[in-house]
């Protein structure tokens, strides 16, 4: 089961595609916008991340930060940054952990793919507790941005 707005944000600590460890708790006293998304380099996936980079001043200007997550490797996510352009942490899930914490998992994705991260997306306040949470079933649709955008308002 996905959390829910009023909970805590389950806390975490994974490495960047820098290979930097990068923790929820670093952010504390600002919003975070956490997207997970299935697979670097696939379209639906590439069209999440490219909204957020293509909109990252506005969060910056409202003391938000934005973090992509996926089960991918930090190598594989650095290459994927790079191409992408995107100005954000894109951080490892390689153990699947986080995704799971967040209830943001398959069990079974597409071709016998086992632990491949839902598509979701979160919103954590100031004080680390969950604001907006949307955990998609079907991986072809996207996070409702405009939502997103209202909350960290």
């Amino acid at each position: 089961m996905s959390l829910q707005p009023g909970q805590a944000a389950p806390q975490f600590t994974l490495f960047s595609s820098a290979l930097k460890e990068v923790s929820l708790s670093d952010f504390k006293g600002k919003k975070v916008v956490i997207h997970f998304f299935p697979m670097a380099f696939t379209g639906v996936c590439t069209t999440q991340l490219c909204t957020m980079r293509d909109n990252f001043g506005y969060y910056d200007g409202l003391n938000a930060t934005i973090l992509g997550i996926s089960v991918d490797s930090p190598f594989t996510l650095a290459k994927f940054k790079e191409e992408n352009n995107y100005q954000f942490d894109l951080l490892s899930d390689f153990n699947k952990e986080v995704s799971t914490a967040y209830g943001a998992i398959y069990e079974n994705f597409v071709f016998g793919l086992k632990g491949v991260s839902k598509r979701a997306a979160f919103v954590i306040d100031e004080d680390q507790k969950i604001i907006y949470a949307e955990v998609l079933e079907d991986a072809s649709g996207l996070p409702d941005f405009a939502a997103i955008a209202e909350v960290v308002k």
